[in-house]
């Protein structure tokens, strides 16, 4: 099947007792919906829908032809609808919270609290300096809280980025939009586009999926945190392996952080990943040693991460 692109459902569309609102986002592998429930509660829905493998021209039935791509669209379906079930096991405040998960109109539906705030992505291009150290190490810290109890469940989030980070109104951070499943749609299709974005996946993520671990998550943190700092990503994983031109955290950030946050962000950034350190709790532990009594970049004692930053 060629790569159309597919129709959102209808504005006002009732699904299942949720009633679609308007469209959040729309990718190659996913639409996400904001819709109420039957109570008007706010929710977000993120429907599997994969270009390239399946189609709704109008109406709200997708279409899977008769082919490849269907076993193909079956693979990612399963694992989609998997992902949804043991997320939603996962009631932790710093990751995003599955509520229901279900199969309609030939495809699943993951249904997610909606978070109101901020990206730490618009954060980062919203200042014209480097994020204060002792908001990236709060900030961090507690995001990983999440993570961890992620990786426990024998998940990996595979798509860490500052887009996929939201920063609620109260400053606490949320880990957004889990990309394991297109991961594994990606690895059995080489009709899809990889899910994956440059500049924060690891290198493994691109052609050694065997490879793929907690390492794999912890190299795109430290890449989230080198963007906090240079305020743009550091270059393709790929393009190191072949070139590596990365200014390194500790040369660009002489100055601006503490050289023991500068080593842990090179470290999270190593090519190999035996480099790297090798689980969550080893890289918390890293950044909770030698936590700055004040945040030199504003000169102002910590607080809460919301208001360090500017957020709001």
């Amino acid at each position: 099947m060629s790569s159309t692109t597919n129709q959102s459902l209808p504005i006002g569309y009732e699904l299942q007792g949720y009633k679609i609102g308007k469209v959040l986002s729309a990718g190659g592998f996913s639409y996400v919906y904001l819709a109420t429930d039957a109570d008007g509660n706010t929710v977000a829905i993120k429907e599997y829908l994969p270009n390239g493998l399946a189609l709704r021209a109008d109406g709200d039935q997708v279409v899977v032809p008769a082919s490849e791509a269907s076993h193909n669209f079956r693979h990612g379906f399963k694992r989609f609808f998997e992902e949804g079930r043991a997320l939603a096991n996962i009631n932790h405040k710093n990751i995003v919270r599955v509520l229901n998960f279900f199969r309609a109109n030939e495809t699943v539906y993951m249904v997610m609290q909606y978070e109101r705030g901020k990206s730490l992505q618009e954060c980062i291009l919203g200042k014209n300096e480097a994020v204060p150290e002792n908001s990236v190490r709060r900030l961090f810290t507690e995001l990983l809280n999440g993570l961890r109890e992620v990786h426990t469940q024998k998940l990996l989030h595979l798509d860490i980025k500052p887009a996929n980070i939201y920063i609620r109104q109260d400053g606490s951070p949320v880990l957004l939009d889990f990309g394991s499943a297109r991961q594994t749609l990606n690895q059995n299709n080489a009709q899809l586009a990889p899910s994956f974005t440059p500049g924060f996946a690891p290198p493994e993520q691109y052609n050694q999926q065997e490879l793929l671990g907690p390492w794999s998550d912890i190299y795109s943190i430290g890449a989230t945190i080198y963007a906090c700092l240079a305020r743009t990503a550091p270059p393709a994983a790929t393009d190191r392996l072949k070139h590596d031109q990365i200014v390194p955290a500790e040369k660009l950030g002489k100055d601006i952080y503490s050289s023991n946050l500068l080593r842990i962000i090179d470290n999270c950034l190593a090519l190999d990943h035996l480099e790297r350190p090798q689980s969550i709790y080893a890289l918390q532990k890293s950044l909770q040693n030698d936590l700055p009594e004040t945040d030199a970049a504003t000169d102002r004692k910590p607080g809460i991460v919301g208001r360090l930053l500017n957020m709001f």
